[in-house]
């Protein structure tokens, strides 16, 4: 898949106040951000990192294995959220002040993904997500809570998306997907720009290879939120306009340019979105 874990990723440490979230960055210097994901620093020196580190970041919290066998009932199948090849996501609950576990119907709700104990490569994946989601806040991208990492066991923990995603709401998998209406689609169509522009922006340069349907989760207000960050790679630096890469990414979205040359510019992701818009329709 590639070098997953670059060199660099600009945001650290958000601390919410209303509108306006302030970060700092490594030489302590403090950026602001607004609503419109914009920074308002100069640049950020680079954060050096190489595969097999977990960054530190005091926006997560590291859980134990038994916080999150408690939070989930000890991972019950009626707690089941959705599975796929990363795993199986349950349906959890923590307190919202001290994130630790509470009794079903209390505190927060928290999604918590589970790694298939099954290999290297998603190991990798898993350290991706935790570094690039662990860094970076906006609106449009869904909030990494914490993380578990002991002994075999790889979780995540993020925040609950309630509508779930946007291909069960298009595809009508289950009675509880609703067809969206046409201002709903105008909607999750803007808010999943603002979160792709956000990340192929020049102060953050991060590509988000696995942009798709079932990627774009809604909260109860059906705002979009990009999700899975494990295929995510670094943007060119300097005056490069592209990156060169192993293909990855899911059959049916890749731009034609990136499957035939595995070279990635951003603009290759209109095609992407393009394709999202179409199912919208």
């Amino acid at each position: 898949m590639g070098n997953c874990l670059g060199t660099r990723v600009k945001a650290e440490s958000p601390i919410h106040t209303g509108e306006t979230a302030k970060y700092v960055s490594n030489d302590g210097k403090e950026l602001n951000y607004d609503s419109s994901g914009k920074y308002s620093s100069n640049s950020v020196p680079p954060t050096p990192r190489s595969e097999g580190e977990i960054l530190q970041s005091s926006n997560l919290k590291s859980f134990s294995f038994s916080e999150l066998k408690n939070a989930t009932r000890n991972f019950r199948p009626d707690s089941v959220l959705g599975e796929g090849g990363f795993g199986s996501v349950f349906k959890g609950w923590i307190d919202e002040n001290a994130l630790t576990a509470t009794k079903p119907g209390t505190g927060i709700v928290i999604a918590v993904k589970r790694l298939n104990q099954e290999g290297f490569q998603g190991h990798r994946e898993w350290l991706a997500e935790v570094n690039y989601l662990g860094q970076l806040y906006h609106p449009n991208l869904v909030r990494l809570i914490g993380y578990c990492l002991e002994d075999e066991h790889r979780l995540l923990v993020y925040e609950f998306m309630p509508r779930g995603s946007l291909e069960n709401h298009l595809f009508r998998r289950g009675s509880y997907f609703q067809p969206l209406s046409w201002s709903l689609r105008m909607k999750v169509a803007l808010g999943a720009a603002k979160g792709l522009a956000f990340l192929h922006s020049a102060e953050t340069k991060v590509i988000y290879r696995d942009f798709k349907t079932s990627n774009i989760l809604l909260d109860s207000n059906y705002n979009a939120k990009l999700s899975d960050f494990g295929l995510a790679k670094d943007g060119p630096t300097g005056d490069k306009s592209h990156v060169s890469t192993r293909v990855m990414g899911t059959y049916g979205y890749a731009a034609p340019e990136y499957l035939a040359t595995g070279i990635l510019y951003c603009s290759c992701f209109l095609n992407l979105y393009w394709i999202m818009c179409k199912f919208l329709q």
